[in-house]
């Protein structure tokens, strides 16, 4: 029997799965007292707001999967680009890239949108409730995790809305979002879908719409060195609500998994099912496992560079075909190649990975992310992965207690290409939940934070449990591996070509065949990669469910 850190759950209840032991109890709590997956799902993104500041907040983004009825669905909460955004504006102020903090890099914010959304058309509870446990941490308290700290002591001292609002403290606080949360939980109607469409009025075009617009007016230090204003504006955030799309999918081994379209990186996890389809992958963590994994990746983020976005057509149907991963997989060598080989005469953005657009504030800008699953007794499920809106992104707006997020930092400040920078446009986030449906009836709700890891690791996990056939919480201990081989999505953007980053628990004699076959091989800790979390439901009611133990607050919970 494998040694896993702790247990896979199961029950016939319940089951929550988070990044935050604190998120993962709320949607819990709110199962127990008779909410569905929805409901759960909105306390517990709200919760992870407040809870993990550093990761994700109110003016952050929000794509999520649901599973309703036997079928998927797509939310989008990923805000578009203002529409006085531009190549040439941002050119026209000598920037090369989009700065990674600062008003410039702020998109509309999506995630208030979205969960209002989820709750409105799929949960069966008032918002007041659902927001209860958010409005307790951020009034009574929570513990500040050393990410936090971290985050706080790093903040550019120029912000002093988000210096008055964030100091290290054992218990941080954070008063004035739980005044903004109560606030609008009171916001009127005489419904519960009349009341919150009354809160998403006020957030989009009420008193949040307006002090959001006051604060982007007023220059802020960025990551370029330089101080600048935003231009996001109050016809931005009027016209924005968060829309439904259909998933797109792909079949692999007896599983159909489903992820958002490619103004996100989604769908490169499933370019990444097709070319290993066709792969003999040998023993688990052996070198031709993690070898094929690692040249399939660079083949789809290849085309991920070249060809998502949502700026311009994407040949999506065409990428996911057979015949291309056929094609593609030819290329797949027994040596680690050192190109950027996107297919059907994409093309790559001309300014060289690594490029630098200033040394500034920030460095490095990236924040994180968080997720949670959750699946009810009565067959819903729900995968999400909100982020953006860090405490670190930009400055805290005055009377709020929220900042605004950087998700513009992902276009090209260059014309013509499916991600290039244009005002309306949302985007290519790399924000990836996942759902996974197997021939026998089973679904499956996972996800991890990391950025351009996210597909990477989660496929991994994937591949851990329905290839190699661990259990979720022995796919989730296992070693994790990534790599970094083409351009981050984060400002500034560099690439490290064969580098590979992995766990130490690899085993040896694959670290070094790894090496030998010309990966650039970095070692790191024995738990430092990867932060999934899943949970899953049998054709007979059974709910299993697991978490991450790296970092030591991601827990799953359940009966």
């Amino acid at each position: 029997m494998t040694f896993t850190t702790r247990p896979e759950l199961s029950g016939t209840f319940g089951m929550v799965a988070s990044t935050h032991w604190l998120a993962s109890s709320a949607g819990m709590a709110v199962l127990e007292r008779g909410g569905n997956a929805f409901d759960a799902a909105v306390a517990a993104g709200f919760a992870l707001q407040v809870v993990e500041p550093h990761m994700n907040g109110p003016g952050g983004d929000l794509p999520l999967l649901l599973w309703h009825h036997g079928a998927p669905r797509v939310l989008c909460g990923q805000g578009p680009a203002p529409a006085a955004a531009s190549v040439s504006g941002y050119r026209a102020l000598g920037l090369d890239l989009v700065p990674g903090t600062g008003y410039l890099a702020a998109c509309v914010p999506g995630s208030f949108d979205a969960w209002l959304t989820l709750l409105r058309d799929y949960g069966t509870w008032e918002l007041a409730d659902v927001l209860a446990y958010a409005v307790g941490y951020a009034r009574d308290g929570f513990p500040m995790t050393p990410g936090i700290e971290r985050a706080i002591l790093a903040l550019e001292p120029s912000w002093t809305t988000s210096a008055a609002l964030w100091r290290p403290a054992a218990r941080l606080r954070n008063p004035l979002l739980a005044v903004t949360y109560a606030r609008l939980a009171r916001s009127g109607g005489s419904t519960r879908e009349g009341r919150i469409d009354a809160a998403r009025d006020a957030w989009y075009r009420g008193w949040v719409a307006e002090a959001i617009v006051e604060a982007v007016r007023v220059p802020a230090l960025d990551s370029s060195g330089e101080a600048h204003a935003g231009v996001l504006g109050g016809d931005d955030l009027a016209a924005f609500s968060a829309s439904y799309e259909s998933p797109v999918s792909l079949d692999f081994r007896g599983w159909t998994v489903f992820k958002t379209g490619p103004w996100g990186q989604g769908p490169v996890f499933l370019q990444q099912l097709a070319l290993l389809d066709g792969l003999e992958l040998g023993t688990f963590l052996g070198v031709e496992h993690l070898h094929g994994v690692l040249e399939c990746a660079k083949l789809a983020f290849a085309d991920r560079e070249a060809w998502y976005g949502d700026s311009a057509p994407v040949p999506l149907t065409e990428l996911l075909s057979r015949a291309y991963a056929d094609a593609r997989r030819a290329l797949v060598g027994e040596e680690a190649s050192g190109e950027l080989r996107p297919g059907l005469d994409g093309r790559l953005p001309s300014i060289s990975a690594g490029v630098v657009a200033g040394a500034g504030v920030g460095e490095p800008t990236r924040g994180d992310t968080c997720h949670l699953d959750v699946a009810d007794r009565w067959g819903n499920l729900v995968s999400a992965t909100p982020s953006g809106g860090w405490l670190q992104s930009s400055p805290a707006i005055d009377g709020l207690g929220f900042c605004l997020g950087t998700r513009a930092q992902m276009f090209w400040l260059e014309d013509g290409l499916p991600a290039s920078l244009v005002g309306g446009r949302r985007p290519r986030t790399t924000l990836s939940p996942s759902l996974g449906l197997r021939d026998d009836g089973t679904v499956m709700a996972f996800g991890t934070p990391g950025g351009d890891q996210q597909d990477q690791w989660s496929l991994e996990f994937f591949l851990a449990h329905v290839v190699f056939g661990l259990d979720l919480q022995a796919a989730i201990d296992a070693p994790m591996f990534h790599s970094t081989h083409f351009p981050s999505s984060f400002y500034p953007r560099v690439a490290e070509p064969r580098r590979v980053e992995l766990e130490a628990r690899v085993p040896a004699a694959t670290v070094s065949a790894l090496r030998a076959r010309g990966h650039d091989v970095l070692v790191g800790g024995d738990w430092v990669h990867g932060r999934l979390s899943a949970v899953a439901r049998s054709p007979d009611g059974l709910l299993r469910g697991a978490a991450n133990p790296r970092g030591m607050q991601g827990y799953a919970v359940g009966r």
